[in-house]
């Protein structure tokens, strides 16, 4: 790896690792729509005239069906899911479950595509599974089942979306297909936002926001285009490893979360099964293979 892929690799895991906290902040004063509302608002805003310099942005328009779907699945679903979650969860344990994501997109790799699953990946699933069994059976604090299925639903919509890209928006540039999804998330949360306007704007609510936005959303993207430019979409999913280990270290240095056995084991656990449940194996080339990573 170079060094300049290994910057972005490490700042684009450290910047995907931060929604957890800036959303725990964010919903001490806004409700999770407003939230997500305003994460993709501001996030289309300054990704626009990127996408307008390019003259893709109707492009991402051409199969309207499709970037719906693919919205529904990758923004506006886990968006306001992990916002939901994280009113009744702590912000570690929902980086944990999100971090599932690619044992997810395994196991649908393999009912999709008919792609074999090797004992490698037999392992990886199962030390996954295994993962959610410590967090869930074996942590000290008791957990809803409510918002550890919407944290379930978010992952499987992040597993989701890359495979509708892959195969429904191949021919759309990836900067064109992220700005129309993020405008197609705000619609889709606009009729909600009136019930849920907040009554006053407090500074570390709105900067949060605005961090999401910004950082965690319209830089993130960028500089994941430009890891997959330089290192390719398969290597780039490598980021997914690092993502969980810097939720769980800001939930708990930063908000005072309680850090467990079952937590440390939960995090081994999922970030090994993801790891060999998406170890390298023969693939198709790498066109077929365009990602686009979990944002959180």
């Amino acid at each position: 790896m170079s060094r300049k892929a290994l910057v972005l690799f490490l700042a684009l895991g450290v910047i995907w690792g931060v929604p957890y906290l800036l959303i725990k902040v964010a919903l001490v004063d806004y409700h999770p729509i407003i939230v997500a509302f305003g994460r993709a608002a501001i996030g289309a805003f300054v990704l626009l005239p990127f996408a307008l310099r390019g003259k893709g942005i109707m492009a991402g328009f051409r199969k309207p069906g499709w970037l719906i779907l693919f919205t529904l699945a990758e923004i506006s679903g886990p968006w306001f899911l992990i916002g939901f979650a994280e009113t009744r969860v702590t912000s570690s344990l929902a980086g944990l479950i999100i971090a599932l994501t690619p044992i997810i997109a395994a196991i649908l790799g393999v009912v999709l595509s008919r792609e074999q699953l090797g004992a490698g990946r037999l392992v990886g699933l199962g030390l996954g599974l295994a993962g959610v069994v410590a967090l869930l059976g074996f942590d000290e604090q008791p957990v809803e089942l409510l918002p550890v299925l919407a944290l379930g639903a978010s992952a499987l919509g992040y597993a989701v979306g890359p495979i509708i890209v892959a195969r429904k928006l191949a021919d759309t540039d990836d900067g064109a297909v992220v700005v129309c999804s993020l405008i197609v998330a705000s619609v889709l949360y606009l009729p909600f936002v009136p019930a849920y306007w907040p009554a006053r704007f407090p500074l570390d609510a709105s900067l949060a926001v605005i961090a999401l936005a910004v950082f965690c959303t319209a830089l993130a993207f960028q500089l994941l285009f430009a890891l997959i430019a330089e290192v390719g979409a398969s290597r780039a999913t490598v980021i997914a490893y690092l993502n969980p280990a810097v939720a769980v270290l800001l939930g708990v240095a930063v908000l005072g979360e309680p850090f467990s056995l079952a937590l440390l084991a939960g995090f081994a656990l999922i970030v090994a099964g993801s790891y060999f449940s998406t170890a390298r194996r023969p693939e198709r080339s790498e066109s077929a293979a365009r990602v686009i990573e979990p944002s959180s």
